[in-house]
């Protein structure tokens, strides 16, 4: 495979709605988030009403790449051979002597070295978006709760209350607030942003948007982030697209379906024009490339937030390039812009109820590193630092990682950005730089 990778190598561009093309003001949409699913269980599932009251240090609990073991309710975080790392039983994170009588140097239970390993089950929940994150928090004080009430609870229940309330969240109350005050909840996309998609499709790009967001609230987003017009921007707009099923499914699982006032029409044998469609799947999406382009094999980017679901089944199933959108890159920007004598720790800035309250995109306290972590050393000997399983998979199944799309904007699309691939360096396909936490000690990183 090249070395390098190119947009203007490609001949459709994709893209992802919520945390890619449309940035989040996440001091304030975590906590409403949090507080929708909250106010449901405790009015609706007669949960403790103690689980309303969250505090800024609270907020420290929550790191993308944790796995919720939903049996035993306990939070992990894997290395990239699978032993875990760091584990907590609710809040409460265990001492390394607990970790090493629970999970020893052995692989987790439900780990697969391959792709076989999915981020959801009904054993585990893997935690990878900002959508995802306030839900790990309140899951992580209900097994508190739980654990407290009956006197050291061994096994849980309560997962089927917190689909219920992500099921009652994303229809009704948090996403009502977010229509109700977007200016609130959301940041609308720079100009360079907007620039740079018209000059993808002045250069005979084709436009996708692939959401799994309804038509209506996908409408309300692109509207405040890119304007009225935003329709002129894309050549094919695909919501309620149940990602990552869309890569996965065959088409005779999930076919396309046409809109009508936001109404899902009847399934359509064939994608045969660009438009705006609902669900559907990659297999015929593609055929259609193919007719618009007059190609056998059009080249493919999609750009998205979530490894679940967006770079891996995308990278997976469909072949397609992919561009990670990670916040955590923007994590260190604050870090890499200061003067030693300036350097307040990061967990200080940022707020949602207070001033200590921490930025979702910054290294926990509790968790470290969302990239690396070390392996507490046997008797005399020294820690040494591996990649997790998170970082693990941003290298396999991503060709470049970016911190927001405005990062790459102003280059010119003929730019090569390295790739991520076994012959370069681990940290290769980072742009604009790997994190802090990679490039000052790579060579120490065991494989």
């Amino acid at each position: 495979m090249a070395q390098h990778f190119s947009l203007a190598a490609c001949d459709v561009v994709g893209f992802d709605l919520d945390h890619t093309l449309c940035r989040y003001n996440l001091p304030e949409s975590a906590p409403l988030i949090y507080n929708s699913f909250a106010q449901f269980l405790v009015k609706e599932k007669g949960y403790d009403k103690e689980l309303l009251n969250v505090t800024p240090e609270d907020w420290d609990f929550c790191c993308k790449g944790l796995a919720l073991d939903l049996e035993d309710g306990n939070f992990l975080k894997l290395a990239n051979n699978g032993t875990v790392l760091r584990a907590s039983h609710g809040t409460k994170m265990m001492t390394p002597e607990v970790l090493a009588e629970a999970y020893g140097k052995k692989e987790w239970k439900h780990f697969l070295s391959d792709t076989g390993m999915a981020c959801r089950s009904g054993k585990y929940y893997f935690y990878d978006n900002y959508f995802d994150l306030p839900g790990a928090l309140l899951c992580a004080r209900v097994v508190d709760y739980l654990t407290k009430l009956n006197n050291g609870q061994k096994t849980f229940d309560f997962w089927k209350d917190i689909v219920a309330a992500i099921q009652h969240n994303y229809k009704m109350s948090a996403f009502k607030e977010i229509k109700r005050d977007p200016g609130r909840y959301l940041h609308s996309c720079p100009e360079s942003v907007k620039k740079w998609l018209r000059q993808l499709k002045n250069a005979g790009k084709i436009l996708l948007l692939i959401t799994s967001s309804h038509s209506d609230y996908c409408r309300l987003l692109c509207e405040y982030i890119l304007g009225n017009d935003f329709t002129d921007l894309f050549d094919i707009v695909i919501t309620n697209a149940l990602k990552p099923g869309f890569f996965s499914h065959l088409p005779s699982q999930r076919p396309f379906r046409t809109l009508e006032n936001d109404e899902e029409q009847e399934a359509l044998p064939s994608l045969d024009k660009p438009g705006w469609y609902s669900q559907g799947n990659a297999v015929h999406l593609y055929e259609l490339l193919k007719k618009m382009t007059g190609k056998p094999e059009p080249k493919v980017v999609y750009f998205g937030d979530s490894m679940h679901s967006d770079i891996f089944p995308a990278r997976h199933y469909s072949n397609w390039e992919t561009v990670l959108i990670l916040e955590e890159l923007r994590g260190d920007e604050g870090t890499r812009s200061q003067r030693p004598e300036e350097s307040e720790p990061l967990e200080k800035k940022g707020k949602y109820e207070g001033p200590k309250a921490k930025p979702l995109n910054t290294s926990s306290k509790k968790w470290g590193s969302f990239f690396i972590d070390s392996v507490l050393g046997l008797e005399n000997t020294e820690d040494s630092l591996v990649y997790t399983w998170s970082c693990k998979r941003i290298s396999t199944y991503s060709t470049i990682a970016i911190p927001s799309i405005e990062a790459i904007a102003e280059l010119p699309l003929d730019y090569k950005f390295t790739r991520f691939s076994s012959s370069n360096s681990k940290t290769a396909g980072y742009y604009p730089n790997p994190p802090l936490v990679l490039s000052s000690d790579e060579t120490l990183i065991s494989k």
